[in-house]
C-alpha cells in the first residue's frame, strides 16, 4: 500500500474551514474543529480579550487578554492577523484587508457584538476610543467598554463627575467597579427602566443597596439620547450592545426577522439563506427550547461556538446535527472586587427566588470568568471532551 498517496488523499479530504472571529464562540469553534479539519482563524488581534472583564481594566486591572499564540499552540488551527472584508456566499471565499482570499467549504461566522451606536454621531456607532456626540474629533467625556483602557487614563488623571448610561448588568458592573477603584470621583448610574431588570425584586434591593455604599447615585426612569444630554466629566456608554453582521447582510445572508440584526439560523444554528455557514455567539440569532431568543453574553456564546462545531462535524459524518438545547442557570454580577450577585434562574432565564451574595457572591462569579479560559485551554488539549460537558 502506498502510504504517501493514501495520506496525500486524506489531506486532500479535509474540510476547509474558515472561523471569522476569535472571542469566546468563535475561538472555542475553531479549536474543537481543529482535529478534524484545517482551521484558519480569522482575526485582526493577535490576543484573545476577556470582554467580561473590560470593567476591571477599566477600574485598573492590567491586563485582560491572552496572547492566541499560547492558546493555539499544538492544535493546528492557523491564526491569520487580518479583518475580513467580504464574504462571497456563492464561491465559497473571505476577503481580508491584507489582499488574501480564503475558501472554505464552512464558514463559522462569531464576530461577535460591540457597544450600540452612541445617539447624534455622524458614524453611528462606537469605535474603540472616545467619540463626541457629534463624531469625527474625539469627545474627550465619551467612553465604552471597547474603550476601557482609555477610560482608566482619563480617570487616573483626576477627580470628577462620571456617568454610565444604562441599567443593564454591564452598565451595574461598571458603575460598581469604577465607583470602588475610583472613590474621589462622583458616579451616577442612569437607567432608563428598573436597574436590573431580568434580576429578583431582592436581587434588585442588593445591588441597590451596594451601589449606596459605593455612593453611585441611581436614576431610574432616565432616557438619555444623546451624551451631550449628560452633565458630567466622562460619560460611559452601555445602553445597548448591537451585532456585528454588517458583513454577513452585505454578503446576502438572511438577518433576524424579529429585528435583532442577527444573522438567521436554524437549529443547528446554519444560516436559513447559505447552509454552509454557521453562526455562533452574539452575531447568531440562536434559540432553544426553554429561553426561546438566546440573549448576548458570554454565557451564551461558549456554548453556541459548540455547539457550532458539533453541527459541522455531525454534517460531515453525514448525520443530521441536533438541535441546540440550552438553559439558564444562574446570572453572575460583579458588584467590585469585595461584593457580588449570584442570581439563580430558571431555563427560561426569568428569576428565582434564591441567590447568593456579599464575599461568596464574589468569588463564585471570579471562578465562573476564569472557568471561561479554563474551558478554551481544555479544548485546545483535548478538544473532544467539550462536547462531554453540560451546557456546552
Amino acid at each position: 500500500m502506498n502510504t504517501t498517496r493514501t495520506n496525500a488523499t486524506k489531506q486532500r479530504t479535509r474540510q476547509q474551514i474558515v472561523v471569522l472571529g476569535a472571542g469566546y464562540a468563535g475561538l472555542l469553534a475553531a479549536l474543537r474543529l481543529a482535529p478534524h479539519a484545517d482551521v484558519v482563524l480569522v482575526d485582526p488581534s493577535d490576543r484573545f480579550t476577556e470582554r467580561v472583564r473590560l470593567h476591571e481594566l477599566a477600574a485598573g486591572r492590567p491586563d485582560v487578554t491572552h496572547p492566541l499564540q499560547q492558546l493555539l499552540r499544538g492544535t493546528g488551527v492557523r491564526h491569520l492577523a487580518a479583518r475580513a472584508t467580504a464574504l462571497d456566499p456563492a464561491a465559497r471565499q473571505v476577503t481580508t484587508d491584507d489582499g488574501r482570499i480564503l475558501p472554505y467549504d464552512r464558514l463559522v461566522y462569531a464576530l461577535g457584538s460591540r457597544t450600540g451606536h452612541l445617539p447624534g454621531s455622524r458614524t453611528g456607532r462606537l469605535p474603540d476610543r472616545p467619540l463626541g456626540p457629534e463624531g469625527g474629533a474625539a469627545d474627550e467625556r465619551a467612553y465604552s467598554a471597547e474603550s476601557a483602557e482609555a477610560l482608566r487614563k482619563r480617570l487616573v488623571d483626576g477627580p470628577g463627575s462620571l456617568a454610565v448610561v444604562g441599567g443593564g448588568l454591564t452598565g451595574v458592573e461598571m458603575a460598581a467597579e469604577l465607583a470602588e477603584a475610583y472613590p474621589d470621583w462622583s458616579v451616577r448610574l442612569l437607567s432608563a427602566g428598573p436597574l436590573a431588570a431580568g434580576c429578583s425584586g431582592r436581587g434588585r434591593d442588593h445591588i441597590h443597596t451596594v451601589l449606596a455604599a459605593r455612593g453611585v447615585r441611581v436614576e431610574e426612569g432616565r432616557r438619555v439620547a444623546d451624551a451631550g444630554e449628560v452633565d458630567a466629566d466622562a460619560v460611559v456608554w452601555t445602553a445597548s450592545m448591537v451585532p456585528n453582521t454588517a458583513l454577513a447582510a452585505a454578503a446576502g445572508l438572511a438577518l433576524d426577522p424579529e429585528g435583532s440584526g442577527r444573522i438567521a439560523v436554524d437549529a443547528s444554528l446554519r444560516s436559513l439563506t447559505h447552509p454552509e455557514v454557521y453562526a455562533a455567539g452574539d452575531a447568531a440569532a440562536s434559540h432553544a427550547p426553554a429561553p426561546g431568543p438566546l440573549r448576548m453574553a458570554c454565557a451564551t456564546a461558549l456554548p453556541t461556538g459548540s455547539h457550532a462545531a458539533s453541527s459541522i462535524l455531525a454534517e460531515a459524518r453525514g448525520r443530521t446535527p441536533k438541535p441546540l438545547s440550552f438553559g439558564f442557570t444562574v446570572q453572575c454580577v460583579s458588584l467590585g472586587r469585595h461584593d457580588g450577585l449570584i442570581q439563580f434562574v430558571r431555563p427560561d432565564d426569568s428569576p428565582r427566588d434564591r441567590m447568593l451574595t456579599g464575599r461568596t457572591a464574589a468569588r463564585a462569579k471570579e471562578q465562573v470568568v476564569r472557568s471561561t479560559v479554563r474551558f478554551l485551554r481544555l479544548a485546545a488539549r483535548r478538544p473532544s471532551v467539550v462536547s462531554l460537558i453540560p451546557g456546552l
